[in-house]
């Protein structure tokens, strides 16, 4: 029995693991937008094609995947991804949650990024574009921060 709980348990969290985004982003958009209104910070809304657009993978390893924006991110946004994998299966229910978020937000490409209120309200223009790297993303958030704090 003892066996089977311990399997029953680790499948759960390799399950839960396969279904979440990228480390501090969350996949559930409704769940996102309760936590973002409840600590009363932004959303940043990254649609990506994780596992085949060159662009995302590159904004992921220079810019999100980084220490700093992490830190930056964890005190002041709340991480949302929609992703559109090519080559890993998605639940049907988070495939048609993304299909909508898509229909809404994506700007023409892969990555498309915003900054949005807790209601899914465009803050900012896409700001999925990568210059000048981590610390240059970072000063770019800030100043779109405190311009939704004016």
């Amino acid at each position: 029995m003892k066996f089977l709980f311990k399997s029953l348990s680790i499948l759960t969290i390799s399950t839960s693991l396969a279904l979440a985004g990228g480390e501090g982003w969350h996949t559930d958009w409704e769940a996102a937008k309760a936590k973002s209104k409840a600590e009363n910070k932004p959303i940043l809304l990254n649609l990506t094609g994780s596992d085949w657009c060159g662009w995302c993978i590159k904004i992921e390893k220079e810019i999100f995947s980084q220490k700093a924006f992490k830190d930056f991110a964890a005190e002041n946004l709340i991480q949302m991804e929609a992703d559109f994998p090519k080559k890993k299966e998605q639940p049907a229910e988070l495939k048609k949650q993304n299909a909508a978020l898509e229909k809404q937000y994506l700007a023409g490409g892969y990555p498309t990024v915003y900054l949005l209120d807790s209601e899914g309200k465009k803050l900012s223009e896409d700001i999925g574009e990568l210059k000048g790297g981590t610390d240059a993303y970072i000063a770019k958030l800030k100043e779109l921060l405190g311009k939704t704090k004016e």
